[in-house]
């Protein structure tokens, strides 16, 4: 009663309309045959759960993020592309084995001069009666944990904060001990630019920030990035935002921390403005909250850590904007959202955690998410310690700079 797929050798009939009909037909089956499959995992799975989690954990995507390379050396430097996570759980676990090799070696000992203290009692007629063996096994016990405690390094004190030490002898204004000051951004343009409008988007992404048009005049005095640079540090600016156009569009960002550095070089792509995006909201003056993801390496963390600075530590939670950068395969997309809590619809799931089990008290909320815009993408070209290439002695103060065959890997990543 039911179709049967058609052999291979009937998709190769040569009447054209025949072989139109029967591939359909092939298609059609084959999606049936599917539809069955899965119709009845379904079912099997609803009786045994362990089955749909077994399923699962097999069938894990093997993305480009799975099979990313590190770099495998115990190197904290700028340009090494290392997981901070891995090199920290590698310290942790090299002063474990250290501690454990120590309390080892320690017992050894302790062992040893038992013996040699059995052996002596040994000769001795009488024998210990237990209350005397009671109290030298607990004086024997702390007499380990007095070793123990002043042999065994402290695992504390290797689980630092991810700030590599590199990165806080480089920047030591982006990595101080001292509370950041409050940030206050300058937006600007480059020479002849048209990017007004956009250039006033950037001030409402960036809290307290200003917008301050450069002179394009035919006999006006043409202001460098330096000479800028060192007036917002007088007016205790903290950072300055130089933004690029070519063809009336933007293509790049130059964000100098200030007062003296370092300057990051961004390239701008897939810029649209809030209005364009469809079912968008208007933003207001409230402080959002700043999500960082993905940032992993020293320079993902360095890159991290300068739109920390850029962005109050307050958030104001009343106005419900967020500010995500999210990094992928080295690039930064940008977005701005305002989130509204509503109650689950029948249809949808319950929010779950990294192991599969509901969440306890929010079963019946759910969060909807309004984008805000501007919409853009970010991707890293350059960082140099000072205010442009030159450093202060003439040397070349670039510390990093992408290059075209770094992307020939294409499982290595920098950020």
């Amino acid at each position: 009663m039911g179709f049967t797929k058609p052999p291979v050798r009937a998709l190769k009939a040569a009447n054209k309309q025949k072989r139109k009909e029967l591939f359909v037909a092939h298609k059609k089956a084959i999606g049936k045959e599917r539809h069955e499959e899965r119709h009845r995992r379904r079912k099997e799975e609803n009786r045994d759960p362990e089955l749909k989690a077994a399923r699962l954990a097999k069938n894990v995507p093997r993305t480009l993020e799975h099979k990313r390379v590190w770099d495998d050396v115990d190197d904290d430097s700028l340009g090494a592309v290392v997981d901070l996570e891995q090199l920290k759980r590698r310290r942790i676990e090299q002063a474990e084995a250290e501690e454990r090799a120590a309390v080892e070696a320690a017992e050894k000992v302790e062992e040893d001069d038992d013996d040699d203290d059995s052996m002596l009692d040994s000769d001795e007629d009488g024998e210990e009666d237990e209350g005397a063996l009671e109290a030298r096994l607990e004086k024997q016990r702390e007499k380990r944990a007095r070793r123990n405690a002043s042999i065994a390094p402290s695992t504390t004190s290797t689980n630092l904060d991810l700030t590599p030490t590199s990165l806080a002898l480089k920047f030591p204004s982006l990595f101080s001990d001292e509370p950041p000051p409050e940030p206050k951004v300058l937006v600007t343009t480059s020479l002849n630019s048209t990017l007004h409008d956009e250039a006033q988007l950037l001030c409402t992404l960036f809290p307290n920030s200003t917008y301050i048009p450069r002179s394009s005049h035919r006999y006006g005095y043409k202001y460098s990035l330096r000479e800028i640079c060192r007036f917002s540090a007088q007016k205790e600016y903290t950072a300055v935002v130089l933004m690029k156009e070519d063809l009336k569009k933007p293509t790049g960002l130059s964000i100098v921390h200030l007062p003296k550095g370092p300057t990051f070089h961004f390239s701008i792509s897939n810029w649209i403005e809030g209005k364009k995006l469809p079912g968008h909201g208007n933003p207001t003056n409230h402080y959002p909250e700043l999500l960082l993801n993905n940032f992993k390496t020293p320079l993902g963390l360095l890159t991290a850590k300068l739109f920390q600075t850029m962005f109050p530590p307050r958030p104001e939670f009343e106005g419900r904007q967020l500010v995500a950068l999210h990094n992928q395969r080295d690039f930064i997309f940008v977005r701005r959202f305002r989130y509204a809590f509503r109650d689950k619809r029948p249809t949808e799931k319950s929010v779950t955690d990294t192991e599969g089990k509901a969440l306890e008290g929010v079963e019946g909320i759910r969060a909807g998410l309004q984008e805000l815009g501007p919409r853009f993408t970010l991707k890293l070209r350059r960082v140099d310690k000072g205010i442009g290439r030159a450093g202060s002695e003439g040397e070349d103060a670039t510390q990093w700079e992408w290059k075209s065959k770094m992307e020939k890997d294409r499982k290595r990543f920098n950020l």
